[in-house]
Order: C-alpha cells, then structure tokens, then sequence
C-alpha cells in the first residue's frame, strides 16, 4: 500500500513538472535584461514596463476583460436556466438527450467550433469583431456551466421543494429562496470557470475575431509569429497570474459557502 502511494505521488509529481516547467521557464525568462531565452544576464522589468506602455496593447485588455465578464454573466444564466430545464424534465431518455447535446460542445475540438462559428456569422451577416467574439464566447460557456450546476441539483432533496409548497410558497419563491441559495456554489464554480476558459480561450476566438478587434491570446500568438520577444513573456506571464489569481478566488469563495454550510448545519442540529 505504501508502495503504490509512493509510485502516485511520484507520477504526479512528474506530470506536474512537465505542464509547468514551460510555464516557469516562460516567466523566469520575462525578466532578462538580454532579450533572449538562452542567456540570463541580469534581472531587469524593461518588457513589463513596454506591455504596460502599448495602448493598443491596454484596449486589448480591457476587450479581453469586458469579453470574459459579459459573457461570464450571460452564460451563467442561461446555463442555470438550462441546468433547471434538465433537472426538471421527467422522462429520462429526455433528460440523456439534453445531456448529449449539452455535452457536444465540451468534447468537441475547438478548431470545428471555431470554424462552424465562423461559417455560421458569415452566412447570417453578422460582422466579426466584438458582437461575434462575446456570442462565441457565450455558447461555448454555457455548457460548462450546466456541468458545474446540475449536480448541484441532483444534491437537493426534493423534500425541499415540497414543504416549500406546502407551505403556500409560489413557483417563484421556490425558485428564488430554496433552489437557488442552494445551488449557489455551483453558479459561482459555473461562472468562475466560464471566466477563466473565456480569458484563455485561443482557438474559437482566433476564427471570429475581426480586422479591427483582437484578444490577449489572439494577441500573444500574432507577437509570438514574429519573432522571440521578452514582452511576449512578460504579457504571458501576466495572463497566467490573472487566471491564477481567478482559480484562488473561487476556491476561496467556494471555502467560505463550505464553511457557512457547516456552520448552518451545526446550529440546527
């Protein structure tokens, strides 16, 4: 037994330094006074100093943000409502056909998304830039969030509802004092990850984006093109700590509501 806990921990030690090996030989390099990813010569923030000096560089930011925040909130709560549509459907061979169809865009490689996304704007008329990036953004999202959502669901005791109802509560203040305080975590894990997959996302955003409009990632990759730059570092860097910083607050927000659960729990009893 101590054998096999040895052999896994060191199999995740081992897959944990291949992804983030790059990753921080990515960062450490961001702060080279020689400009280059072979000689470290001195400790320098000359290319953090030329990100935060590009204005065009800042309105992609800021794009980049307002992408990730709008789409967040819309995706949200349309995957709550969809994860509500599921939950409540009786038949089951419904509810595994919602399921399928929810879970197609989660499987499917983001170049064919990207593409249909891409076909599908074009044909309707629909103009690529913000308009396009931000539906992409939404319907890719959506799926995620249901993901996060519906086990919430199938946690809560129907009981709930029915003693709500006894009660003379109506369809809405079920809805808006028993199950959704109840599936809260899972809309802020559900939103929290639509942020961050919405920040990161590459593939769909590069086939909708337009001439006028760009986002970080589409960004680091057009730099990335022309050549070895340190503010290619510097601003990849800058996206991991973002999305890093993310993660730690849903985890903390996601500790909070566990901790104030067993709170609750402990009063009542």
């Amino acid at each position: 037994m101590v054998k096999k806990r040895t052999w896994a921990t060191i199999y995740l030690f081992i897959v944990f330094i291949v992804l983030y090996l790059p990753i921080f030989y990515l960062m450490f390099y961001s702060f080279n006074k020689a400009g280059n990813m072979t000689h470290f010569t001195g400790f320098t923030l000359d290319w953090y100093q030329e990100v935060f000096s590009d204005k065009r560089l800042i309105v992609i930011v800021i794009d980049t943000i307002v992408i990730a925040l709008l789409s967040s909130v819309i995706s949200t709560a349309l995957g709550v409502f969809g994860a509500l549509a599921i939950y409540m459907t009786k038949s089951r061979r419904s509810k595994n056909t919602l399921l399928s169809l929810n879970n197609v865009l989660m499987v499917s490689p983001d170049v064919i998304i990207g593409a249909s996304f891409l076909i599908l704007f074009t044909l309707i008329g629909i103009k690529l830039g913000f308009f396009s990036v931000l539906l992409a953004h939404i319907a890719f999202s959506v799926p995620i969030v249901v993901l996060m959502v519906l086990p919430k669901l199938q946690e809560m005791s129907p009981t709930l509802i029915d003693a709500a109802r006894d009660l003379g509560a109506k369809r809405l203040d079920v809805l808006m004092k028993v199950v959704l305080p109840f599936i809260t975590p899972g809309i802020f894990a559900g939103f929290f990850m639509a942020l961050t997959y919405s920040l990161d996302d590459f593939a769909v955003t590069f086939f909708v984006t337009g001439n006028g409009f760009s986002t970080l990632s589409v960004e680091i990759y057009s730099r990335a093109r022309q050549g070895i730059s340190m503010s290619v570092n510097a601003l990849s860097t800058l996206i991991f700590l973002l999305t890093l910083a993310i993660v730690l607050i849903y985890y903390f927000f996601s500790s909070e509501m566990g901790k104030k659960k067993r709170r609750s729990g402990g009063e009542h009893a």
